[in-house]
């Protein structure tokens, strides 16, 4: 059983060693391929399930709190160590 990853997606008909143009340096494939780019990018953001107002609100207001705990939890330990620091080393 082969992993995803190795097998082999190209076409058996194409062969790179066939094509000897290279059509990335002309000027002219510029447009084509920012326009192809624009295309593509347009079509996975149409993919894209963007969150409800309700979601985002909740999630922003889940990180804020989670945020803040760790900050306090942080800030307690800090002036513990401090504390106990200063205890011993007086």
């Amino acid at each position: 059983m082969t992993s995803p990853i190795s097998e082999d997606t190209t076409d058996s008909s194409e062969s790179p060693a066939e094509d000897t143009t290279d059509s990335s340096d002309s000027p002219e494939a510029e447009p084509t391929r920012q326009s192809g780019f624009l295309a593509a990018t347009y079509e996975e953001l149409s993919l894209v399930v963007w969150p409800s107002r309700q979601q985002l609100f909740s999630e922003s207001i889940a990180v804020i709190l989670m945020v803040s705990l760790s900050a306090a939890f942080i800030a307690a330990v800090s002036r513990f160590y401090s504390w106990a620091s200063s205890q011993i080393f007086v």
